[in-house]
């Protein structure tokens, strides 16, 4: 794979957003396989990598997908998204694992897509048989989640000096709350 040219690490953490509106360009196939590499390579609980990734880019597919969840229209104008899909967990350990997990997945996923100037964003499946209908994963497998790529419509990713965040004092404790 190698490395590809792009953003520093800081800097595609500062400039990553959701983005929910795409230009229309495709994603060149060399740039997706690194960002699904990317979310290969993120770190899981024991090592389990409970997640099979399953990307689609075809126009009508993706159509179909934006109808998983009431709040998923910006599925369909995506240039691809990523399906993550993992076993269905057996008691709350596998369950708080795997979600972990795939949250983890997702943020590398994201982080990659960044720092390649790829807008992304998250949203949830909430019809599961919808969605296995059109991605095709077993029955027990689950889709918790979408991830939607693009490039944005609107400003390219750039860091973000002021964000929408509670301030860095009120959130870190140093020894103890």
């Amino acid at each position: 794979m190698g490395s590809a040219p792009g953003m520093e690490t800081w800097d595609a953490i500062r400039s990553r957003r959701d983005v929910r509106q795409y230009d229309g360009r495709p994603i060149p196939e060399r740039d997706l396989d690194l960002i699904l590499e990317a979310g290969r390579r993120s770190p899981s609980s024991s090592n389990k990598q409970p997640w099979d990734f399953v990307v689609v880019t075809d126009r009508a597919e993706l159509g179909e997908l934006a109808k998983v969840w009431q709040h998923a229209q910006h599925v369909a104008s995506s240039a691809a998204t990523i399906a993550l899909v993992a076993p269905i967990p057996g008691d709350d350990y596998d369950r708080d694992s795997t979600h972990y997990d795939l949250g983890q997945a997702a943020m590398c996923i994201m982080l990659e897509a960044t720092s390649l100037g790829v807008g992304s964003a998250h949203t949830k499946v909430e019809d599961q048989a919808v969605a296995r209908t059109i991605l095709g994963f077993p029955a027990d497998h689950f889709c918790p989640w979408l991830i939607p790529l693009g490039y944005p419509a609107d400003r390219p990713l750039r860091p973000i000096e002021h964000p929408d965040r509670r301030p860095f004092d009120d959130v870190v404790h140093r020894n103890r709350w």
